[in-house]
């Protein structure tokens, strides 16, 4: 990917504009923060820009009133598919769906998806991990009253993620770096597992 880009540019002031009154859970740290991190390692990675821009638009329609649709007319189709596939859907009828059925939902659609959704997950998902371990380095075990489940079925998701991803994706170094973030998360939540 080239150094400059004024589509990734303009997925950057979208993805801030978008999650601007947003937090990561249990910090003061913007949630932007987050999405920049994931487009960091897959251009560290080596993939494309529609996959890095997918990147920085990875959680804008899942955890924003930003439709699909605004996605594909200023990014493409492609792009948008890449969003759909790890977009997450929280409610129906009005009702919050079961942490464990929407996790479900997220392991079937990185199970169908190309190596593409798998690189994308792979880098949320590093992400994440990263973020939990930094944050129980510091915080100790309280940091898993931040989540809906704790440390058992939070690792056993991150486990089911790693094999969908080294599924699609091989040897590939984002899978050597994704399992070395599941193993880290292991050893620091030790006991609390």
């Amino acid at each position: 990917m080239q150094a400059f880009s004024s589509r990734y540019d303009a997925a950057l002031a979208l993805a801030a504009r978008a999650h601007r009154d947003q937090l990561r859970k249990g910090t003061d740290l913007p949630y932007i923060a987050h999405s920049v991190h994931v487009s960091i390692i897959l251009i560290r990675h080596g993939f494309d820009e529609a996959l890095a821009i997918a990147g920085l638009l990875h959680d804008v329609v899942e955890d924003t009133d930003t439709p699909l649709a605004l996605i594909a007319a200023e990014f493409g189709d492609a792009v948008a598919q890449l969003v759909e596939a790890v977009s997450e859907t929280k409610s129906a009828d009005g009702a919050e769906l079961p942490w464990e059925q929407r996790k479900a939902e997220k392991l079937a659609h990185l199970q169908a998806g190309s190596p593409d959704v798998a690189a994308l997950k792979a880098a949320d998902a590093i992400h994440n991990l990263r973020s939990i371990i930094a944050d129980l380095h510091s915080d100790g075990p309280a940091v898993w009253q931040r989540f809906k489940r704790g440390p058992a079925p939070t690792l056993g998701y991150y486990h089911a993620i790693l094999e969908a991803v080294r599924e699609k994706l091989g040897a590939h170094a984002i899978v050597a770096e994704l399992a070395l973030a599941v193993t880290e998360l292991e050893q620091v939540a030790g006991g609390s597992a």
